[in-house]
């Protein structure tokens, strides 16, 4: 089943940029968003003795990925968390540290494809949104409940939505009559609001809906805690890959990337000491895209940003 709903994005390339970490005897690769386990599957195919530590906050992905690698016994540690829970899941399973770790960012295969989750505005269904469903926040809930500074806000900062303040209005005065419940109920009222000709523009439910992804899942939030605690437990020579989809995650990996990779001796210091250098060295230059021939065999690799990085040293 996961193998025909599920193609991996960057496959290939994400083996090839992790292998000399991956190879090590005894190596351990965090696979921070596990999904449906087609990265790890490869993973543990290809690398003997190699140990996957998977987290996901998707109960139902965990069934399918845990299924899916039931083969390889005590190789594949699956562990139901966030990805922000990376410092504790490895706490808890006795990894101090790691060499390699996968971010797969953004919704997942199974979540799209499941109408009834409700992450597309291209189908009908119940406005939920959850990764997680065991988490008590929807997307119905905020569009019931937030004020419409706060709807606003998140139009704005997760969505980049120009039309933030007509759409929060619009909802706010919706709700008054009738609560917002099913996603085409949304749709309906976004493309109602949007002025004719903006309409030509893209579709006006498509930044909404990632802006409210994004705030009922804490998307963002979760990989600003978790990127850093991913690198620091990077063994020497460890290696990390982050596939991103959309602007906001991208550009905070590249500034943390960028960070981890820039000396920090001050600009006027004759000479760079130890402790200046960096920690980290990128293995790509900027973000990689995928090749037109994947774009066209899988359409969910038409966004992907690929950063990637080694550790060559680790702080004194």
């Amino acid at each position: 089943m996961a193998e025909q709903i599920h193609t991996p994005v960057l496959l290939e390339r994400t083996l090839e940029l992790l292998a000399p970490a991956l190879s090590r005897p005894g190596a351990v690769v965090v696979d921070t968003t596990l999904g449906m386990g087609g990265h790890s599957e490869a993973m543990l195919e290809r690398f003997d003795g190699l140990t996957v530590v998977g987290l996901d906050r998707d109960t139902e992905a965990l069934t399918i990925a845990g299924e899916r690698l039931a083969r390889f016994g005590g190789r594949a540690q699956l562990v139901h968390t966030t990805y922000d829970g990376i410092g504790q899941a490895l706490d808890g399973l006795g990894h101090d540290h790691v060499d390699a770790v996968l971010f797969d960012l953004g919704v997942s295969s199974l979540q799209l494809d499941r109408v009834e989750r409700g992450f597309s505005y291209s189908k009908d269904a119940p406005l939920d949104m959850r990764m997680d469903s065991t988490s008590p926040v929807t997307a119905e809930r905020i569009l019931a409940e937030y004020p419409e500074s706060e709807l606003r806000r998140i139009f704005y900062q997760y969505g980049e939505e120009k039309l933030a303040p007509r759409y929060a209005r619009r909802i706010v005065e919706s709700r008054v009559e009738r609560p917002l419940v099913r996603s085409g109920e949304l749709v309906d009222l976004l493309i109602a609001a949007t002025p004719a000709a903006l309409q030509r523009a893209g579709h006006p439910a498509k930044r909404v809906f990632q802006a409210l992804r994004i705030e009922v899942n804490a998307e963002l939030a979760s990989l600003e805690a978790a990127l850093p605690v991913a690198l620091d437990r990077l063994a020497d020579g460890g290696r990390i890959v982050v596939l991103a989809y959309q602007s906001l995650e991208d550009r905070f990996v590249k500034r943390e990337l960028a960070a981890r990779t820039t000396s920090t001796a001050p600009a006027d210091l004759p000479i760079e000491l130890p402790e200046h250098l960096p920690e980290f060295r990128l293995l790509v230059r900027g973000a990689e895209l995928a090749s037109e021939a994947e774009k066209d065999e899988n359409p969910r690799a038409k966004p992907v940003r690929l950063r990637a990085a080694e550790r060559i040293r680790r702080k004194a």
